[in-house]
């Protein structure tokens, strides 16, 4: 199958090579670019958790005051190896999506222990910080990279899309749904997705492209990429 990966590069490069060594073609269209914001420094002996929705947060973090034996909230498996690989030991992970990861945090963070920090990019899908005051959690938000989205694309490479249109795309975010759905109008392609499969992670992403035909929508999971070929 032709498969078309949408994430920046650093984060989708294993993905690339475990498709290929299954036998498919990949082709890499990374529809946003991501840049550190700056931000006050943080006080963290002032909190007794940390939360991260995204491995970027991760990344474009300061952490030069802050102990790793921290209670550490991670959305999934990447976020959770990143945080794992920076050594922040006392890590919870939830299955890649923001719902799972609140419960998580009800069931294991009471909010009489003090205080949470929630680190994140400029725009989220779910405003998990209010959510938790509403619960009655003392909590701070702090945004440390933003996105944006990639208006050049290679002239060559859309030809070469043209000319083969993948079997299976894969979306990450309503952020990347909008920029995917520009660069198809750009290049005018909106009638050539009808043979193929759109992965997207929540539905309201999955909205955002629905103005185009595809032959399947799927939800999935951070993690769940190489299961759904087997759904297909």
């Amino acid at each position: 199958m032709h498969i078309l990966l949408t994430r920046p590069l650093e984060d989708c490069s294993e993905m690339i090579l475990k498709f290929q060594s299954l036998g498919h073609q990949v082709s890499h269209l990374p529809l946003l670019s991501v840049n550190q914001t700056n931000y006050n420094d943080i006080n963290f002996s002032d909190y007794k958790g940390i939360i991260f929705t995204s491995a970027n947060a991760v990344k474009f973090l300061n952490l030069e005051k802050i102990e790793k034996k921290i209670l550490c909230f991670c959305v999934g498996s990447a976020t959770e190896k990143k945080a794992r690989n920076i050594g922040f030991q006392n890590v919870i992970a939830a299955e890649g999506n923001v719902e799972n990861l609140k419960e998580l945090i009800f069931q294991n963070f009471d909010k009489k222990e003090g205080k949470l920090i929630y680190i994140s990019g400029e725009k989220v899908s779910v405003n998990l910080d209010q959510q938790l005051e509403r619960e009655g959690y003392n909590i701070k938000r702090v945004i440390n990279y933003k996105t944006s989205h990639i208006g050049k694309f290679d002239e060559r490479f859309v030809n070469e899309l043209k000319v083969k249109i993948p079997d299976i795309v894969y979306i990450y975010s309503q952020n990347s749904a909008s920029s995917f759905l520009n660069f198809i109008k750009i290049n005018q392609l909106e009638s050539l997705w009808m043979n193929t499969n759109l992965m997207c992670i929540g539905e309201k992403t999955s909205t955002i492209l629905n103005e185009i035909k595809w032959k399947k929508i799927f939800l999935f999971n951070p993690g769940e990429e190489e299961f759904l070929l087997y759904k297909i």
